[in-house]
C-alpha cells in the first residue's frame, strides 16, 4: 500500500507514519517544516519504503504529482496551534483552506481515498455535555482571530462533504480533541507539553486565565490506529467522526497532576490571557466529546489516562531535547527530498 501523509513530520503525522511503516506501507511525507520537524521522522529516513518531500500543500502541482502516485492519503497538514492562528491569521487561512482544496481536487482526479483531519475547534464555544457530530457550532466574532481556525476547518469539512456528494470522493473526516503525547512541542501554545515541560524543568507552571476551563486529552497512541481504521471503514465514508479522550479535567488540575506525576517542586502561576496571547484570543470554558459514533464504527475506546500521558510526555521531553535541536536547525532553506538519505 502506497500512502501519502501530508503534515507527516508533525506530531500526530509522525506517529501515524511510524504506525503505517510497521504495517508494511510505502509512505511518502509532504511537509513544509513550518511546525513539523525532521527529528520526528529521522529514524525512518534510511528505510527504502519511506520518502520525505519538503513542500507545501499550497503547491498544487506538487500535491497533484504525489497523489497521482499513491493509493490513499491522510491529510494532516495545517496551520495549527493557538499562537500561530492568533498571530498569523492570514497565512493560516490560506494554508487551511486553499491547501485542503488542492488535496481534495487531486484526490478526486486520481480516485484516491482520503482521510481529512479536522478538529474539535469546529464546535467553537459550544459547552454541551458530550459534543456529538451533529452538535451546533457556536463561534465568536468573525473579526476575532481566535475563531479563524475553527471557521477554516469548518470550511474544509464543507469542501470535503461537497466533493463526496457531487463527485463521489471517498473521504472521511475526523475531529480530533486535544491529542497529546511524545514529540508534541509547547512552542505553539500546546498546553500539555508546556505544563509538563515546566514541571520537568522546575519552573513555575503557567496556567492561563483562572484555570477552570476543562478539556478531554487523548493519547496519540490511541488516536493513530483509529485514523487508519476510519479510512479503511466503508461506513465512515462521507461522515465526520469525533476522536477524543474520556476524562474531563481542568487546566489547573492538569497542572497539579503534572507536578505530582513528575515529582516536581514547581508551583503554579495564573497568567491573564492578555499577557499570554496577542489581541484576538478568546477561550472556551469546556469541550467534551461524545465518542459513540467512533465506538460504533471502529470500536474506538480511549484507554490511556492523563497520568500515563503526562509520564510519556515527560519522558520524551527529558530524552529528546538535544537531538531535537540538532535535527531541527538547518543552515539552508533549500527544499529537502529524502529517499532515504538524512542531512544532519
Amino acid at each position: 500500500m502506497k500512502t501519502l501523509v501530508t503534515g507527516g513530520a508533525g506530531f500526530i503525522g509522525s506517529h501515524l507514519v511510524d504506525y503505517l511503516m510497521r504495517r508494511g506501507d510505502e509512505v511518502t511525507v509532504l511537509d513544509d517544516l513550518s511546525t513539523g520537524r525532521v527529528s520526528n521522522i529521522a529514524h525512518q529516513l534510511f528505510d527504502s519504503r519511506f520518502t520525505f518531500r519538503e513542500g507545501s500543500i499550497l503547491d498544487a502541482r506538487l500535491v497533484d504529482s504525489l497523489i497521482a502516485q499513491t493509493d490513499r492519503v491522510f491529510h494532516l497538514a495545517a496551520a495549527v496551534g493557538v499562537k500561530i492562528i492568533v498571530e498569523h491569521p492570514l497565512s493560516s487561512l490560506r494554508t487551511n483552506i486553499h491547501g485542503t482544496e488542492n488535496v481534495l481536487t487531486a484526490c478526486t482526479g486520481s480516485g484516491v481515498p482520503l482521510l481529512l483531519a479536522s478538529t474539535s475547534e469546529v464546535y467553537g464555544k459550544n459547552e454541551s455535555d458530550g459534543l456529538t457530530e451533529e452538535s451546533d457550532r457556536i463561534l465568536g466574532s468573525a473579526l476575532t482571530s481566535r475563531w479563524s481556525y475553527a471557521a477554516a476547518k469548518g470550511i474544509d469539512e464543507s469542501f470535503a462533504h461537497a466533493y463526496y456528494t457531487e463527485f463521489g470522493l471517498n473521504v472521511s473526516i475526523v475531529r480530533l480533541f486535544n491529542t497529546v503525547g511524545p514529540r508534541q512541542t509547547g512552542r505553539y501554545g500546546m498546553v500539555v507539553p508546556n505544563l509538563v515541560g515546566q514541571a520537568v524543568s522546575g519552573e513555575p507552571l503557567t496556567v492561563f486565565g483562572d484555570g477552570q476551563q476543562t478539556r478531554c486529552f487523548s493519547a496519540v497512541g490511541d488516536i493513530v490506529p483509529a485514523l487508519v481504521a476510519l479510512l479503511e471503514s466503508e461506513s465512515a465514508i462521507g461522515q465526520a467522526v469525533n476522536l477524543g479522550g474520556a476524562h474531563e479535567i481542568s487546566i489547573l488540575d492538569l497542572a497539579a497532576r503534572s507536578i505530582e506525576v513528575t515529582g516536581s517542586a514547581s508551583g503554579i502561576e495564573l497568567v491573564p490571557y492578555s499577557e499570554a496571547y496577542a489581541a484576538g484570543y478568546e477561550d472556551m470554558r469546556r469541550r467534551v466529546p461524545d465518542n459513540s459514533k467512533a465506538a460504533a464504527l471502529i470500536g474506538f475506546v480511549p484507554r490511556t489516562g492523563i497520568d500515563q500521558i503526562i509520564r510519556l510526555v515527560a519522558e520524551s521531553l527529558r530524552t529528546a531535547g538535544s537531538l531535537e535541536g540538532e535535527l531541527m536547525e538547518r543552515p539552508s532553506r533549500r527544499p529537502l527530498e529524502f529517499a532515504p538519505v538524512v542531512v544532519l
